[in-house]
């Protein structure tokens, strides 16, 4: 007998930090259940759990196996090809869960199910480390406690907000002030990563980037729109810095643009919106014979999400580092007693079956989504000359 999903369930919840996460339960008439996780941004997750109540009842019946066929209909029949950002969060955290239910009725680790092994241990980064700084000094202190906790590469943004295409001159000073600073209390060894968010017109991007390029940076990400494949190739072309793109990019044709015009030389794709755990990996296939490496983005819990993550990763060969968000982890201890925690740096691959990792769905229960409140957004007097 063929098993079935009788139920989809989502859960939205606040952290402690900044935005709600959602996780997604998938259920079955077997009593296997999955978990997934989707992506959330500010303001946004109300729309992204009203997919995900729209489309769970279309799942209900079908056997969890058929992932790539709940992935497609999702967009060529549930959605008729006219994708958002709150969609493929939805479709994101579903076919993750239905990945765990698919481990753990085969009993085998995801990983194993998607071509096996490349590497035993994933390497990661540290984020959210240098919110709340402020002053050169303050990133600094900031850095040498990361690295004291075993940290070997850091991301941070070192660009006063607002986000905004031209920024004055003193914007790209503050930059580089931070950016020494950082470099000159960790050390020539640490790896740094910078995140430009998206916001750089080229002529910026540019000028600071090569500025930037003498502290030995591992990359640049995001320093324009991917929607701007050419002056992101511009851009690569002249700064002398890997450049990264991809965070807010969905699904493979999304993609295409950026690796046939040579845009970057490294793509970050989140699990959690980009299309769940296959399509994360037929990314990093279709990189590889441009000689472009994979590096997740993963702004979500260091749970489900950050699991997913590691189980694709480990599959890929152009796969070189991941993301890790510090003020997550205390929450995630508090819904998940088996999270996956880095040492020195890395993750060791898990090996139960499925994820590998088991949400407290009593416990997420008890936590409750933080309600918006209107946020301080720019006016036209805030937009200055």
């Amino acid at each position: 007998m063929t098993m079935k999903i009788t139920a989809v369930k989502s859960y939205a919840v606040h952290p402690g930090w900044r935005k709600n996460l959602i996780f997604v339960k998938v259920e079955t008439d077997e009593g296997i259940h999955g978990w997934g996780e989707a992506y959330s941004q500010y303001d946004r997750d109300p729309a992204v759990c009203a997919q995900l109540e729209a489309l769970g009842p279309y799942l209900v019946g079908r056997n969890p196996f058929d992932i790539k066929h709940f992935t497609q209909f999702a967009f060529d029949d549930y959605a008729a090809r006219r994708g958002s950002v709150e969609l493929f969060c939805a479709v994101s955290g579903i076919e993750q869960a239905m990945w765990d239910i698919v481990g753990k009725a085969c009993k085998q680790p995801v990983y194993n199910l998607l071509g096996g092994r490349y590497r035993n241990k994933i390497r990661v980064y540290a984020n959210g480390w240098s919110y709340g700084m402020d002053q050169p000094a303050d990133y600094a202190r900031a850095a040498e406690k990361a690295v004291k906790d075993g940290w070997t590469a850091l991301k941070f943004d070192p660009i006063p907000k607002p986000w905004r295409t031209w920024i004055p001159k003193e914007h790209e000073e503050r930059a580089v002030r931070v950016t020494k600073a950082i470099r000159d209390a960790v050390g020539p060894d640490v790896d740094l990563l910078i995140d430009q968010h998206r916001r750089l017109a080229p002529m910026h991007a540019i000028r600071l980037d090569k500025r930037l390029a003498e502290f030995n940076m591992y990359w640049m990400e995001e320093s324009c729109q991917a929607e701007f494949p050419d002056e992101l190739a511009q851009i690569r072309r002249e700064i002398g810095i890997p450049v990264v793109i991809g965070e807010a990019t969905y699904t493979k044709t999304g993609f295409r643009p950026l690796l046939e015009k040579r845009a970057a030389d490294i793509l970050n794709p989140d699990v959690a919106c980009v299309g769940g755990i296959l399509e994360l990996k037929e990314i990093a296939a279709m990189a590889e014979p441009f000689l472009v490496a994979v590096s997740p983005h993963n702004y979500n819990s260091t749970t489900v999400a950050l699991a997913s993550t590691v189980h694709a990763s480990a599959t890929m060969p152009n796969f070189i580092i991941t993301e890790y968000f510090l003020p997550f982890v205390e929450f995630g201890d508090n819904i998940c007693h088996n999270q996956l925690k880095p040492k020195n740096g890395y993750i060791e691959l898990p090996t139960a079956p499925g994820l590998g990792v088991e949400i407290d769905e009593e416990a997420l229960k008890k936590v409750a989504a933080k309600p918006y409140k209107l946020r301080k957004l720019p006016q036209v007097a805030d937009e200055g000359p």
